[in-house]
């Protein structure tokens, strides 16, 4: 079991109950009842949907989630195979120089001095699949806003730990801004 647990679900009671007929604390009771907090994470996915497959699989896991950081069984940011953190800034210039910022070597060290990686996939203006230096994975989407405006969407994942997580999260937002501040001067 974790050390410590989450202070509770991301999403209000209000919601989960309109998308599923259940408040968290009835969640989290029938559970306990259940014997979710020695289940592993399918195993307590399988007992939502198996009793309320009228909710589906996304809410099913929005639940088990909710359900494992309440009871210490997942810290904030930790998936299966690892620790997962997000970050994304919208610039006033259009994707395809958004894009470039990340491709075109020269202009990338500007903002994201030091990194290393190697890229695993690229689709132009679309996506980029790296693979860190340390072993983690980052996932870069771009989107157009509209005329000369986009957004950088960023997913770090496979951190070891919470607090690799939490340095990832705080570098990632410091580059983006770098980045935006880069592209809009």
């Amino acid at each position: 079991m974790k050390s410590s647990a989450s202070p509770g679900p991301r999403i209000g009671d209000e919601a989960v109950s309109t998308r599923t007929s259940k408040t968290w604390a009835q969640w989290f009771e029938l559970l306990d009842r259940a014997g979710a907090k020695k289940m592993g994470h399918r195993e307590i996915v399988a007992v939502i949907a198996g009793r309320h497959p009228e909710i589906g699989g996304w809410w099913a896991q929005m639940v088990t989630v909710a359900y494992e950081q309440a009871r210490g069984k997942r810290e904030k940011h930790e998936k299966p195979e690892g620790f997962q953190i997000g970050a994304a800034r919208t610039a006033a210039v259009p994707v395809t120089a958004l894009y470039r910022a990340w491709t075109e070597e020269r202009t990338r060290r500007r903002w994201l001095s030091g990194a290393r990686f190697s890229v695993r996939k690229a689709t132009g203006n679309r996506s980029l699949r790296m693979a860190w230096s340390d072993g983690s994975r980052v996932d870069v989407n771009f989107y157009a806003k509209g005329p000369g405006k986009s957004q950088v969407a960023v997913q770090h994942g496979k951190l070891p730990n919470a607090a690799s997580a939490g340095r990832m999260k705080k570098l990632w937002k410091e580059r983006l801004e770098s980045l935006k501040a880069l592209l809009e001067e």
